[in-house]
């Protein structure tokens, strides 16, 4: 694997989790977060809701988020994109025709033409007058996905890039209206918006999102782990992340090496600013993903239909 093209910053302390606090007033240090038990702590993993009696520092959104993330018109205007984008598409018949989700053999409901003949004959074997359940024919299933959005909110979050942002929630909430989103944004730490099934509000997810910390480091590699932990314990074939970013990584280790372990990773690479498309091609790659550069949130339903087409 060639060396990346910026030397990252080597951390001192392992970064920190946060999740949304419960009176909605902030964002809260994640009760596995492993600042608070050193070396052995545990990593951050699980979606299921619990208690501990851990003291949980709570930090006030207005506290982290950077200068001018409160703009009222572009907040107004991402917030319209994901409105707009928020549909929840019909089912595609293009799907059975490109060979997507898994060939099954189901009792005949007056959807398919294509029959199984073993299994019919099986069926009906020692049947008089067969019905029309006893016919079994071939037909695809798409399974429910899982699927982590990661959204990079290092740099700040204003302009073309929140706009991109929100697209991006609202194609993903429309997209995926059928199956199971979580939502991590990060920056040198990283903060778990929605966890693996819980609902999903697009229009709440983009204004927690504005209010997250825009500013710091960009640490790649622990929002990929942080992504794997929500992943934990769903079929492979059937679990996959999305990364939003520049891919600028310039706190922790090699992101490739995390990458690699992930069931899939697909990038949406924002070149609105700085970037590193050399390290999110890799990304991908190693990830078994796609990478499909974004200039602004007019690309992105383009780019995620591509990213869904397999």
């Amino acid at each position: 694997m060639r060396p990346l093209r910026r030397r990252p910053k080597q951390l001192t302390e392992e970064p920190s989790l946060y999740r949304p606090s419960a009176g909605g007033g902030g964002l809260a240090l994640s009760s596995g977060d492993r600042r608070r038990g050193g070396p052995g702590a545990p990593r951050p993993a699980g979606t299921a809701r619990g208690t501990t009696d851990e003291p949980a520092e709570l930090v006030p959104l207005a506290d982290l988020a950077a200068p001018g993330t409160d703009d009222g018109q572009v907040r107004r205007r991402a917030r319209e994109i994901a409105r707009r984008l928020a549909v929840t598409h019909p089912p595609r018949d293009r799907r059975d025709r490109r060979g997507l989700g898994e060939l099954t053999s189901l009792r005949w409901s007056g959807g398919s033409d294509e029959l199984d003949l073993e299994r019919t004959l099986e069926a009906v074997a020692g049947t008089p007058v067969p019905e029309d359940e006893d016919v079994v024919v071939r037909e695809r299933v798409r399974r429910r996905r899982s699927v982590v959005l990661v959204v990079d909110v290092s740099g700040s979050m204003r302009g073309e890039r929140v706009r991109t942002a929100a697209a991006t929630v609202g194609a993903l909430a429309g997209e995926l209206g059928r199956d199971r989103l979580a939502v991590v944004a990060f920056w040198s730490d990283a903060a778990v918006l929605v966890r693996l099934g819980e609902t999903t509000d697009p229009l709440a997810v983009l204004d927690l999102l504005v209010r997250v910390p825009a500013q710091g480091l960009t640490n790649v590699s622990f929002a990929l782990e942080t992504a794997a932990a929500q992943l934990a314990g769903v079929p492979p074939r059937d679990a996959r992340v999305l990364l939003l970013s520049d891919c600028v990584h310039n706190a922790g280790p090699d992101p490739r090496l995390v990458a690699a372990r992930l069931p899939r990773l697909d990038v949406l690479l924002d070149t609105s600013g700085e970037d590193d498309v050399d390290l999110g091609r890799d990304l991908a790659r190693v990830g078994r993903g796609r990478c499909r550069l974004v200039h602004g949130h007019r690309d992105v339903a383009t780019a995620l239909t591509a990213v869904f087409a397999d």
